[in-house]
This record gives structure tokens, sequence and C-alpha cells, in this order.
């Protein structure tokens, strides 16, 4: 492996499984992948992903730990011992990264020792715990007016509380409608891990197909390369809609080519 690795996100197979994604990973030629724990019974299982790893050739770049509304009872309903078994999962799997969300606003003990655990398990482990961006709730009030709340505590950016290293995902700042680049300032050396992705700005989580959206995955793609970022770039795409095998390998393998193609650029 040369450059940036380009790994694949088990959830861009979806509603296949992580065997899936596996499979696909080794014939299109991806470096790896992000394991999303969710309700797939193999995405739980560490020593199963091990031996698919093993059989296919494929590594585990990263492990997406549960942190998603769906995900609240995977391993276990603590929040802190699911991190735990995310960061150990990481470990087993030689994987570096683990990534995961902020707190939700109604998980109050956790919140408030988030940043304490997170660093505790960096530390101990010399596994990276990046933090993902995330995005807000619209609610209409009627008459063209609207709200914004967030779920997330202190919130969507975790920049504002501060951590050793991020997760950086586009189709999150499109549905936030955040300045992806300025956000990959704020976070600096600490942007660790690329969700890449693109939204049309839509207040939803799209997950488009690179390059089909309004977020500028390539010039982030080239400075990135320009600036060795050490770091991996995994892509976590949308692709249910898919009705054949081969319309799913066919956008797959479009994310893949964008990525390696505006990793190669280089742009300063």
């Amino acid at each position: 492996m040369t450059g940036v690795p380009v790994g694949l996100s088990t959830a861009s197979v979806w509603p296949q499984t992580a065997a899936t994604a596996f499979a696909l990973s080794a014939d299109l030629g991806y470096d790896g992948l992000e394991v999303m724990v969710w309700a797939d019974p193999l995405s739980q299982d560490v020593p199963a992903l091990a031996r698919r790893s093993r059989s296919t050739g494929v590594p585990v770049l990263a492990v997406h730990a549960p942190c998603l509304l769906i995900t609240q009872r995977v391993w276990s309903p603590d929040p802190v011992v699911r991190l735990r078994k995310a960061v150990q999962a990481a470990q087993d799997l030689d994987a570096r990264t683990v990534v995961v969300h902020p707190p939700f606003r109604w998980q109050r003990r956790y919140a408030d020792g988030f940043a304490d655990l997170v660093a505790e398990l960096e530390d101990a482990s010399g596994v990276a715990v990046a933090v993902e961006n995330m995005f807000p709730v619209r609610r209409g009030l009627g008459r063209g007016r609207a709200v914004e709340l967030s779920a997330f505590r202190p919130s969507i950016d975790p920049t504002d509380e501060g951590h050793r290293n991020y997760t950086l995902d586009l189709s999150h700042s499109s549905a936030a409608r955040m300045d992806a680049l300025a956000l990959a300032d704020r976070m600096g050396d600490g942007l660790t891990h690329v969700h890449l992705a693109d939204g049309s700005g839509l207040p939803r989580d799209e997950h488009l197909v690179p390059g089909r959206g309004d977020q500028p995955c390539g010039p982030l793609l080239e400075r990135l390369a320009a600036t060795g970022f050490a770091g991996q770039v995994v892509l976590e795409v949308n692709t249910r809609q898919a009705r054949a095998p081969g319309a799913r390998v066919a956008l797959l393998r479009e994310s893949l080519a964008f990525a390696r193609l505006h990793l190669a650029r280089q742009r300063p």
C-alpha cells in the first residue's frame, strides 16, 4: 500500500452485510475496510471479522463504534462500555482508528466524561479515537420558518470541545451547511480520518457518491495529499437504491476512482 489508504465502509453496502463489503473491497482494489458495528451479526463478532480479513486479504483499517440511535444496545446499553469494546476490537483487528460520534445530549454522564475517556483510551491502546462531526435536525415552524436542534453535546462540531483526533464526514458537513475546508482547518493536525461522501445541502444525511453533490471532496483530497496527510480516507456512500449487484459495484468503483484521482493531484 502506497500513499493515503482508501478504504470502504461496510455501511456502503447496506442492506448487504460486512461479508459483501469484504468481497467487494477485495474485488475492486480498496486498501481495506472500516467496519460499522451495528445490527449485522458479523460486524459485532471480532473473531469472525479477523477470520474474514485473513481469508480475503482485506485489512480492517478502522472500527466505527456503535453509537447510532439504532445501535444503542449493541454490545452494551452503556456507551462507555461500547466505546471501550470498539477500541479493544480495533486492537484485536490491528486497526489504527476508532470512529465515534459525540455523545447525545441526554447521555449526560457519558458526555461529562467523554473527552477524558477518549484521551484515556488513546493513551492505553495507541488507537486513534477520531471524533466525528455531525449535523443538526431542522424542524419547520410554519410560514417558511425553521429551527435547528442539535442532538449532540456540546455540539455537532467536535472541535468545540477539542480532541487529539477527528473524523471529517463530508455528507454531515453538507447536511449541516458547514464549510468543510474551514472545518478541516480547525481540526488541523488532528484530522486523522475522512468519511468521503457528498451531499446536496438538504437537511439530511445523503452520503452521495463524491463529485455528485456540493461538497469540496476533490479539493479536500488534493490538499490532504499535498500536505502529507498520514490518515485514512474511507468511502461511506449510500448504495441502498442499487437494484442489482452490478449497480452497487459501479457506484463503489466510481467512488474509489474519484478518491484515487484527487489524491494523486496533490493541490497545494
